[in-house]
């Protein structure tokens, strides 16, 4: 196990590879760069104590997963061979190669990975932060009331439940509505949904953004009696007083303002880039990461790469796409270091386990353009359709395949595929 550096003793250090984030994107290119050469000087910067698995805390709402069961020490997921350094970035300087920490000491690099992950802007709405976790108001997109929005699910009897959705881009978009078809599935179940009256406002002005697999969900949206609400974006919430208030834009562009009451409210909030990327030279005019969608080698730093939530490509922002882009980023960064010779490239593949019910999940599985990618043969799995193979895959495998395969370099179903170009050479 790695013991953190924390101490500024030495004020400057240098590592051949230094990875910003140690979250599922950030330990899975340490231990895919280990798995191809274990020599690699790499170390990994980030302030956490705790490693958790996200994709799981939708199971948690639902009472079908243990809180505890998605979080382990960060400790315990590092590599032994990668220091750890345990504070958190404050600038870039890539014309240096160097990172500055908020500690004073600065870190040099010969080449550097950017995968720190997004920051959820839970203070963009007003009145949120101070209703979290009380007066009904919860959300499974943070560990500690994923377990209150269960308790939530079951102690409502009757009234009116609200589900919303922000603006895109957000890490796992399916997310916002899987909270939504597992409650009312539960309601469903008990006797209760004839009393709850289920709403879901979206600020988008689609269910899903792969149309594939959009009849499926709205024979769910049907079943549950779900009032669907489009282009409405939660602005503020007025937590004792049981109020959501949200900003609908109209067709011809104009906005109006739609007050809700509400008994029970899930809550997304919008999702932004961290503000040390944001404000650097690596972001883009949006603030995300700017990298090439197929190399994920940054636009302008040739010994930079970046993967997960924070760059600015159009793939799903989910566990899976990370899982598919390590490989591709520890292959190129070995290229770029002269140890190997072929580029990898990324596809955009991601995926979304949608569980429109318990026992039952709609997978969504898909690369760049939304064309359809699926792992399994249709007569097996058809992801366009609620299957139990899938619910079992996200209840039983996945989470076993998180821990022991990807964050430790065994690249299941995930091996980098070699640029075209090259390939046909």
């Amino acid at each position: 196990m790695p013991a953190p550096s924390s101490a500024a003793a030495r004020e400057v250090s240098h590592h051949k590879v230094l990875i910003v984030g140690a979250g599922a994107a950030g330990i899975a290119t340490a231990s895919s760069l280990l798995a191809r050469d274990a020599s690699l000087d790499i170390a990994i910067i980030d302030p956490a104590d705790v490693h958790y698995y996200q994709p799981g805390w939708t199971m948690v709402g639902a009472g079908v997963f243990r809180a505890a069961s998605t979080a382990r020490t960060l400790a315990s997921t590092v590599p032994a061979a990668v220091r750890w350094i345990k504070a958190a970035v404050r600038q870039f300087d890539p014309q240096a190669q160097t990172v500055s920490l908020d500690d004073g000491r600065l870190v040099s690099y010969e080449q550097l990975v950017v995968c720190p992950g997004l920051r959820l802007a839970w203070d963009a709405i007003d009145g949120l932060v101070e209703t979290l976790g009380q007066n009904g108001v919860t959300s499974n997109y943070r560990y500690d009331l994923a377990p209150y929005t269960w308790q939530l699910v079951q102690g409502l009897k009757e009234g009116r439940a609200v589900f919303t959705q922000p603006p895109m881009p957000i890490k796992c978009a399916g997310a916002p509505q899987k909270a939504l078809y597992l409650s009312c599935d539960h309601w469903l179940r008990s006797g209760r949904l004839g009393a709850i009256q289920a709403q879901f406002f979206n600020a988008g002005n689609v269910l899903f953004g792969v149309a594939d697999y959009v009849p499926a969900l709205m024979e769910y949206i049907d079943r549950y009696g779900v009032d669907l609400n489009y282009s409405h974006r939660l602005v503020a919430v007025d937590g004792s007083g049981k109020r959501a208030t949200f900003l609908r834009t109209l067709p011809d562009g104009s906005s109006e303002t739609v007050v809700q009451a509400f008994d029970m409210l899930h809550v997304v909030p919008p999702q932004v880039s961290p503000d040390f990327i944001r404000n650097s030279p690596l972001a883009d005019a949006a603030g995300w990461l700017e990298v090439d969608p197929a190399t994920l080698r940054h636009a302008r730093y040739g010994n930079i790469h970046g993967l997960g939530d924070v760059i600015n490509t159009s793939n799903a922002k989910t566990a899976a796409a990370a899982r598919k882009q390590a490989p591709v980023v520890a292959n190129n960064v070995l290229v770029a270091l002269g140890r190997l010779s072929r580029l990898a490239e990324y596809d955009g593949y991601g995926s979304c386990p949608l569980t429109v019910e318990r026992g039952r999940i709609v997978l969504a599985e898909f690369t760049y353009g939304g064309k359809l990618a699926p792992s399994f043969p249709r007569w097996l799995l058809d992801g366009r359709r609620p299957t139990r193979l899938a619910w079992l895959l996200k209840a039983r495998i996945l989470p076993p395949l998180y821990w022991r395969c990807m964050l430790k370099g065994r690249e299941w179903l995930a091996k980098p595929v070699a640029r075209l170009r090259e390939a046909r050479q």
